[in-house]
């Protein structure tokens, strides 16, 4: 009965934090990038055209990405209608999933640590970051993880039940992403298998049924949207796989050192925790016979090997090592066990590293907004001192307790920053990141000038605005560098002082200073068809 007590308040408060970190607030600000409003409005037009096969991007197919994203956004959409916070809500789902899994996995091969492996992934910085976008790349962690718990869970339990998980997984993986993942995963079958001395695992994992579950779930998708769009093999499978991999053909060149960085802010605020864990296995892994305890080995291989691949690259992008994160998280809470378990608590310098890592992102966060809204400005002395001050604040304070405590309040001590930080983010710097980071607020002031369903062009303007308002107006919005300009009466929205330039782009059409978004450093002009001098 104790037992049943204690899953279910653990149970509880893992529903709790994935409900406030996944959830809460969000709409706070609007989509963001370049690619929440376009996914978000690939998934609208599916919806309104009532297709299930080819992603269209204003009426044109969209073959950058596979479908996954787009059915769930789109499924979202018609439960709750179109919006910024329902197109986040397959993001937030999948994390949360993939928090709930890893609880239940770490309760059944190192029980005793699962609360802090769900609570430590939950509220890693890249978990959080891309469980609250509108992006593809959630859609391809979450079943990646799941689908290598599974495997493993039928590796050292001998159910073939998990291997047929495991494929049917990496299937909806395929869809997300397409062939990397089960390309990654057959890299960590096969790393893994020859860490442990034990070939004959790969043998074991080429399951005839999973394969032909793996084909059910992922082969009609390909098949469906390559007989309509006779183009998608060249888009999708050379140019936004091979040749991205291959070339810097999308300038996203990066050193071959660029995802340590990434991995260990992605990480945040574990990251002393996890470069610790990281060193006790491989030390343990090292003094040990392969057939010792393999979990740690498992973490190390899974996280290690989607970070080399990728490195390989000639095109980066942060998102791409999230399949690796979870595996690193949960190394961590594997690791934070085992001190409390068997080896007593740790050196006061990775616990004040611990500590100064949060006391950082508590400054970070309060500056923020600033660096934001006015990024080509030196902060004000008092604004970086209180920032200041608060983080060696946290720091004394997390340093103190867990000197005092050891790793047993670790995630007390941890989590209760990110908390009061998340809230403050999304209660008060929402409204500022909103205002300079995301196309809504403009929209809704093109609005209140009257614009109505009137074409709506860019001039030099970045094109995260350019595709904000396609999303937000729900109508493709013209570039003049890249388009010609509407030929019916438009509206312009340019940088403030590009006036004699929108004239000239117009071909002396009748162009008038309508408004502007000063915070944004932005003017609109309207454009007509008649000719004549500019009104002023």
């Amino acid at each position: 009965m104790a037992e049943r007590r204690k899953l279910a308040l653990e149970l509880v408060t893992v529903a709790a934090f994935c409900a406030f970190l996944f959830f809460f607030g969000l709409g706070s600000f609007g989509l963001t990038g370049p690619d929440e409003p376009r996914y978000a409005q690939v998934a609208r037009e599916m919806l309104e055209r009532n297709d299930w096969v080819t992603p269209t991007l204003y009426g044109e197919a969209w073959l950058e990405k596979p479908i996954l994203y787009y059915w769930h956004a789109r499924i979202a959409f018609s439960i709750f209608g179109v919006h910024d916070w329902s197109a986040r809500l397959p993001g937030a789902t999948f994390a949360a999933l993939l928090v709930v899994a890893a609880y239940f996995f770490m309760r059944r091969f190192r029980p005793g640590a699962q609360l802090e492996a769900a609570l430590i992934l939950a509220s890693s910085a890249a978990i959080l970051g891309f469980g609250r976008g509108a992006s593809t790349d959630m859609q391809i962690a979450a079943p990646f993880a799941l689908g290598l718990m599974a495997w493993y869970a039928w590796l050292e339990g001998g159910r073939k039940l998990w291997l047929a998980v495991f494929y049917i997984l990496m299937g909806l993986a395929t869809l997300a992403k397409g062939p990397v993942a089960p390309l990654l995963a057959a890299l960590i079958v096969v790393a893994y298998a020859g860490v442990r001395r034990e070939l004959a695992i790969v043998r074991r994992s080429l399951w005839l049924p999973g394969i032909a579950l793996f084909l059910a779930v992922a082969l009609p998708w390909y098949v469906a949207v390559q007989l309509r769009n006779p183009e998608f093999f060249r888009v999708f499978v050379l140019e936004h796989n091979l040749a991205r991999f291959s070339t810097d053909l999308y300038r996203h060149r990066q050193p071959f050192w660029f995802f340590l960085p990434v991995l260990l802010l992605g990480l945040a605020p574990w990251s002393a925790l996890v470069v610790a864990a990281v060193a006790s296995s491989v030390r343990r892994w090292r003094a040990a016979a392969p057939s010792g305890d393999s979990l740690p080995m498992f973490f190390l291989v899974w996280g290690v090997v989607p970070v080399l691949f990728f490195s390989l690259s000639q095109s980066k992008l942060p998102g791409y090592i999230l399949p690796a994160l979870p595996a690193f998280a949960l190394l961590a809470a594997e690791y934070v066990h085992r001190r409390q378990q068997e080896e007593g608590p740790p050196g006061w310098l990775l616990l004040a590293a611990h500590a100064a890592l949060l006391g950082v992102l508590t400054s970070a966060a309060l500056l923020f907004p600033f660096f934001v809204a006015r990024p080509h400005l030196p902060v004000p002395g008092w604004m970086g001192a209180v920032a200041g001050g608060v983080g060696a604040l946290v720091f004394a304070a997390v340093l103190v307790s867990l000197r005092r405590h050891g790793l047993g309040i670790v995630r007390f001590v941890t989590l209760a920053p990110v908390i009061v930080i998340l809230a403050y983010v999304l209660r008060v710097e929402a409204p500022v990141l909103d205002q300079a980071l995301s196309a809504r607020p403009v929209a809704v002031d093109l609005e209140r000038l009257g614009t109505g369903n009137s074409a709506v062009a860019v001039y030099r303007a970045h094109r995260n605005l350019e595709y904000g308002l396609a999303f937000y107006r729900n109508r493709a919005v013209a570039r003049y560098e890249r388009d010609q300009a509407p030929a019916e009466d438009h509206l312009v929205v340019a940088p403030e002082g590009k006036r004699a330039e929108v004239e000239a782009q117009s071909s002396g059409r009748r162009v008038s200073r309508v408004g502007g978004f000063a915070s944004r450093g932005l003017e609109y002009f309207w454009v007509s068809q008649k000719s004549g001098d500019a009104a002023h």
